[in-house]
């Protein structure tokens, strides 16, 4: 019988470490085991069916941490590689009543509707789309477009892309980014503009930021149908 290299025998304790911890790989992702059956995190009960959910949790001021959790048929599972991730959000921290440059993180159950960036498609679960100078996160209260996306010359644009919430979404912070279905109902004043996307090491105006690659390997793993979930 051949002797094993060296790089295979890592593959073989690797495997045996895997099968003795009772993990599951999902996109690069572990799936830890569940605590117990009758364990279950504080948004189990207003997340209605989805198995995907981000768990933002302030730590004070601008802080914060977030974890992902997975639903499966033995319940809640934390996603190791995905616990405790350090995470910014708002300068004036989070708030249950958000609204246009208030700089607060809203506080609540919201969709993960889809995802985009600046950079290409790094094969996200979720619809991607990339931005370039012409990409737009409406903000202009008195716009019918207002919280959503569109595309056009600043020049040509039919709503106020200055002195206003709206933002050009090609920049740095936005290299990747999954969007937040925070004001769905498109109220105005009531916020724009929320997304979790890459950090640039300081407070957001209101959005979560974790670092680029973490949000690369979880864009990866979201699925339509997942939610994140923000408390204090």
């Amino acid at each position: 019988m051949p002797t094993a290299s060296r790089p295979e025998l890592i593959r073989k304790v690797l495997r045996r470490l895997v099968i003795a911890l009772g993990v599951v790989n999902l996109a690069g992702l572990l799936v830890a085991a569940p605590a117990g059956a009758d364990f279950a995190p504080w948004f189990a009960n207003s997340v209605g069916g989805a198995t995907q959910v981000l768990a933002v949790t302030g730590a004070g001021g601008s802080d914060a941490k977030l974890d992902v959790w997975q639903r499966t048929a033995a319940g809640w599972q934390p996603v190791a590689g995905g616990v405790g991730v350090p995470a910014k959000i708002g300068s004036k921290g989070m708030s249950p009543n958000h609204f246009e440059g208030s700089k607060m993180t809203p506080k609540g159950i919201y969709s993960l509707d889809f995802a985009f960036g600046t950079q290409p498609d790094p094969g996200s679960g979720l619809k991607y789309v990339q931005v370039g100078p012409n990409h737009w996160w409406d903000g202009d209260v008195a716009s019918p477009t207002y919280n959503t996306m569109q595309v056009c010359d600043r020049q040509n644009c039919p709503f106020a892309t200055s002195g206003t919430g709206t933002e050009n979404l090609d920049i740095p912070q936005y290299a990747h980014a999954v969007v937040m279905g925070v004001n769905k109902e498109r109220v105005p004043g009531k916020g724009s503009a929320f997304f979790v996307h890459s950090a640039t090491g300081g407070a957001t105006a209101g959005c979560v930021a974790i670092d680029d690659a973490t949000l690369v390997t979880i864009m990866r793993w979201l699925r339509p149908g997942a939610m994140i979930a923000i408390t204090e």
